[in-house]
């Protein structure tokens, strides 16, 4: 007896328009404020970004169309399979229905570029040539640095250190496609050269790299460049609804009319968005829907930490935004899921969080690598270090099925597979790789240092 494993959707099939979860968000948005704590306009952030991505970012239309041009390029390899996991199933003995949307097989390896060639677009379309960006895994670089690739752009990334010593076939993806990668902190930026000064032997962050691909942006006194952010902002979340767009499509597909429980990693939070983002709409509307932010218990944003205004950099280069956050000079600490060590979490996911629509957990490294390889002999795919954290909490919510004997339908994203990131692999086989709970003295000493901003007013 043979039964449906995958489903993918026809090109003339696949979604054309974006969703904004902004337009619906039942708590709104708190603005983004400047360097004197009082809300900025969309011209504040013209020298970082075009003003045609700006006008996303700050939009509340629920629809936004995707230009014909991004869908071409996304049809080389979207429509993203919906996988059924019946073999992962029957391992776990579970009632439950699971399956997961494989964003592993884009050119890249991952979600990203859903929204890297969407913003290369609307950047070449605004007469820009040259992204500067920043990566943690180097998901994120690679994707952008396909995108521009494909557009005739130039492209440069700054890559965290820890990552950038870990997995350096990530900085030989960006090479091939044509984009210089240099490790952060470096010697190329002011802010680099003081993170070195004060502390040589860092292994970087998200926030110091963000805070080098902003300056070497905005120091083109030519105009020909713009920063390019691949987690956090909304026009990124936006880009990402692709994603769980195709999944309600391809559920329908499969004869499912809503799954019971939505979940995805979170670091800056674009593949979670991607995914959930559709169903959070249907969570307003009345359904009964649990869904999932899965995070490190290592970097533990979501679960541990206050909502307030931050910088979203190290150098406090960018806008105060009002998210959870364990401050802007946090450094975490050098886990392999280095996608998911990002101080902040996106603005729209704090806000769902917030009212109730969206339940964040924390998961241990080991745990997560233990999921990771039950997957791995089961279902086949070989995930990244940060998609392990997803198929844990799904592994839980199966075990949990099987206690209750319920028939749920549990949906994940597979934002990435992990071949380059073996390293990670070969520490949990050697019992190399230890846990790391974040201590609650180390949290305090870092969110006392954003004590002083703004806060945000209470709904």
């Amino acid at each position: 007896m043979t039964h449906t494993t995958k489903v993918l959707l026809k090109d003339d099939e696949m979604p054309r328009q974006w969703y904004n979860l902004a337009a619906d968000i039942p708590g709104g948005l708190q603005p983004p404020l400047g360097p004197d704590g009082n809300p900025i306009g969309p011209e504040a952030l013209a020298p970082v970004f075009p003003m045609n991505l700006i006008e996303q970012e700050v939009s509340t239309e629920r629809w936004i169309d995707i230009p014909d041009e991004v869908l071409q390029i996304y049809s080389r390899w979207r429509s993203t399979p919906l996988h059924r996991a019946h073999a992962l199933e029957q391992k776990l003995g579970t009632p439950a229905r699971i399956y997961y949307k494989n964003e592993s097989v884009s050119p890249a390896g991952s979600h990203k570029p859903n929204t890297a060639v969407a913003q290369a677009w609307y950047n070449k379309q605004f007469g820009i040539n040259r992204l500067v960006t920043e990566t943690g895994a180097g998901q994120w670089g690679s994707a952008l640095a396909h995108a521009t690739a494909l557009l005739g752009m130039e492209c440069k990334v700054f890559m965290v250190r820890i990552s950038f010593d870990q997995k350096p076939f990530r900085a030989l993806m960006m090479q091939a496609w044509g984009a210089t990668c240099v490790p952060s902190p470096s010697e190329e930026t002011a802010a680099g050269r003081r993170i070195l000064a004060e502390t040589p032997e860092t292994s970087g962050s998200l926030g110091i790299a963000i805070s080098e691909a902003v300056e070497s942006a905005v120091s083109d006194t030519s105009g020909r460049t713009r920063y390019s952010l691949g987690s956090v902002l909304n026009h990124v979340m936006l880009h990402q609804t692709i994603i769980g767009l195709e999944a309600k499509k391809q559920l329908a597909l499969f004869g499912e009319t809503e799954p019971d429980v939505v979940i995805g990693c979170v670091g800056g939070g674009s593949n979670f968005a991607g995914l959930s983002f559709p169903f959070v709409h249907d969570k307003i509307n009345g359904r009964d829907i649990e869904i999932l932010a899965v995070e490190p218990v290592s970097c533990p944003t979501m679960t541990r930490t206050p909502f307030g205004y931050d910088h979203g950099d190290t150098a406090g280069m960018t806008p105060l935004l009002a998210m959870h956050s364990l401050g802007h000079d946090f450094i975490p600490p050098p886990i392999h899921a280095g996608g998911l060590r990002y101080h902040g979490v996106a603005p729209l996911i704090s806000q769902a969080i917030l009212d109730g629509l969206v339940t964040p957990r924390a998961m241990q490294q080991t745990e997560c690598y233990e999921a990771a390889v039950t997957f791995a002999r089961t279902e086949g795919i070989i995930v990244a270090p940060e998609t392990s954290h997803a198929v844990a909490a799904a592994i839980q919510e199966a075990h949990k099925a099987r206690e209750e004997n319920s028939e749920k339908c549990i949906i994940f994203n597979l934002s990435g597979h992990g071949l380059m990131d073996l390293a990670g692999y070969d520490k949990y086989f050697n019992g190399e790789l230890t846990n790391y709970p974040l201590p609650q003295e180390e949290i305090d000493r870092s969110i006392e240092t954003i004590s002083g901003f703004p806060k945000p007013n209470p709904n």
